[in-house]
């Protein structure tokens, strides 16, 4: 099945544009390929993150994974860095790159994802939603793991309980390589929702 090879670059909050042709590394090929075959199997989410996250795993902290330009950050937010979208729109890779201090707002996600560090390390907090016993009826999101993912570390998750929020909490550069069970060329993010609740920080 012939797939559509893109570089496109986006900051977190703006949609993502088809670039003008491919431009990719052979070891990013070569990855593609690998979750290709894995997403092909047409297993349901859970056991098609674990199956993403054993090919993505030995490729991360490889230095010929992306491009220079792939692992440019931007000084106001995370950057998005479209890498690869599939023909048939069953997944998407992104490089997320992150300088010190950036975060994700608390959100959910489209479909399933599985997470790699590349380099640096990420840090996130995981929530689960309660439903309200106030008298104002608003639910609220209670902390339910603290996680900090060094170089190398995969992780992978499927809707519903993928509500998280993701931070650079250390002093270096970090990039992150993430696969999504979505077409995040036409959609330009994998989040399904932004939780504007009381939540545990």
């Amino acid at each position: 099945m012939a797939a559509s090879l893109s570089s496109t670059t986006h900051t977190a909050t703006r949609p993502a544009a088809r670039a003008a042709g491919p431009r990719t590394t052979g070891r990013l090929a070569a990855l593609v390929a690998d979750i290709r075959a894995a997403v092909g199997r047409g297993l349901p989410p859970d056991p098609t993150a674990c199956l993403v996250g054993e090919k993505l795993a030995p490729h991360l902290g490889a230095p010929g994974l992306l491009t220079p330009g792939q692992c440019e950050g931007d000084p106001e937010r995370y950057r998005q860095h479209l890498l690869h979208a599939e023909a048939d729109g069953s997944f998407s890779l992104v490089a997320l790159v992150w300088l010190p201090g950036q975060r994700t707002s608390v959100h959910d996600h489209v479909s399933w994802c599985v997470t790699g560090v590349h380099q640096g390390e990420e840090h996130e907090r995981r929530y689960r939603l309660l439903p309200s016993d106030s008298p104002d009826g608003r639910a609220r999101l209670i902390a339910t793991e603290d996680v900090v993912n060094p170089q190398g570390s995969v992780c992978g998750f499927a809707p519903p309980g993928d509500i998280h929020r993701v931070w650079n909490g250390g002093s270096d550069k970090a990039v992150s390589i993430h696969v999504y069970g979505a077409d995040i060329s036409r959609l330009g993010s994998s989040v399904r929702r932004v939780y504007d609740l009381p939540a545990d920080r």
